[in-house]
């Protein structure tokens, strides 16, 4: 099997050396490395890579311009390796709403001992970002798109819940289902794999563009209908119920499945407290986590679905649960909204 054949731009002569020991070691070709964007367009046209890693400030030409330049003209998976800082935040999550595939963040002190850590993420995510499948990346909209409006408000919105769980690709994906949705649904729960800082600035950056309400999660708050509650990254969400009502649980804990926040985690409190109430949908990740959680939604009489693979970025989650049995239906990406609101006005399903 050939190596996964990478590119790096970065400013920084040692930063390029580092990256390149290391994809080298973890078996990633390095085919090239360029200073700035205008050294790594001829290189990227005669030499073309299968993934390139991509800084964000850089001279001559920033990383997103650059970014969004090669999406419409050399369309190929890129992943992110920026300063984890807030203003890094906003804009790494600006790359991935331009069509970046994942992101590892480089941290501002000690930087060269993570650049040196094979186990900082960056050669998993080069290999994983090799497999995209860019066809499926939804195409960028402007403006809030409501387009499955609703004439009334639903009835009993607090009876119902709709739990998202999402990773590799889930940036753009996610904001696509979510632009296209009323107030009018029952309130939403996501666990969108992120690091800690980065689900904040893509909280904000949905609520701009959606008519939903959409905030990063806070300990204790209430689901309610028209709003959206992220999991912070780096913690755990729950779903509990207190009394007639919603809320959930941000807490910390050990990672599950390699992840913090888990979609299992979620998934497996919504069957528990939400049950037949309950509307599930994986969507495109890698690896597994959600897949069992989605199957004791389905056990427990919620209504399920899974992402198809030819609209997923990577086929890993949604895969894993369809294997299961988890999902009621499988759905193209433009197909989850309009199923959402058809199934939101169901009847909860009867009980076995």
């Amino acid at each position: 099997m050939c190596a996964v054949k990478a590119m790096i731009v970065d400013d920084s002569a040692v930063v390029r050396k580092h990256l390149s020991d290391l994809l080298t070691a973890g078996g990633v070709e390095v085919v090239a490395t360029a200073s700035d964007p205008l050294f790594a367009w001829p290189k990227l046209q005669s030499n073309p890579p299968d993934v390139l890693v991509l800084d964000v400030e850089m001279p001559r030409m920033d990383g997103i311009s650059f970014l969004k330049k090669l999406m419409a003209e050399h369309p190929l998976p890129v992943v992110m390796c920026s300063t984890l800082t807030e203003k890094g935040s906003e804009t790494t999550m600006q790359a991935l709403a331009a069509g970046a595939v994942a992101f590892v963040t480089k941290p501002k002190l000690g930087l060269k001992d993570f650049l040196e850590d094979r186990s900082n993420g960056l050669v998993e995510a080069v290999k994983a970002a090799a497999r995209a499948n860019l066809r499926a990346m939804p195409q960028r909209q402007s403006g809030p798109t409501s387009v499955l409006s609703s004439p009334t408000a639903m009835a009993a919105t607090t009876d119902r819940v709709i739990a998202f769980g999402l990773s590799t690709g889930g940036v753009q994906s996610l904001e696509s289902v979510l632009r296209r949705l009323p107030r009018t649904l029952p309130g939403i729960v996501v666990v969108q794999h992120m690091p800690e800082k980065f689900t904040a600035a893509f909280a904000s950056r949905l609520n701009t563009l959606c008519e939903l309400d959409v905030a990063e999660a806070r300990d204790g708050e209430r689901v309610i209908a028209g709003r959206v509650l992220l999991a912070p990254g780096g913690r755990h969400m729950r779903l509990k119920r207190s009394g007639a009502q919603y809320v959930v649980e941000v807490t910390d804990g050990p990672l599950i499945n390699h992840h913090r926040p888990s979609v299992d985690v979620l998934f497996r409190s919504v069957a528990q407290c939400a049950g037949r109430n309950a509307i599930g949908v994986i969507m495109t990740g890698m690896g597994d986590d959600g897949a069992r959680g989605l199957r004791e939604m389905h056990e427990a009489g919620a209504i399920t679905a899974a992402q198809d693979e030819e609209s997923c970025v990577v086929f890993g989650m949604p895969r894993e649960a369809i294997r299961l049995g988890a999902a009621d239906t499988v759905l193209p990406l433009g197909g989850i909204a309009p199923w959402l609101l058809e199934a939101a006005h169901q009847p909860a399903k009867a009980r076995a």
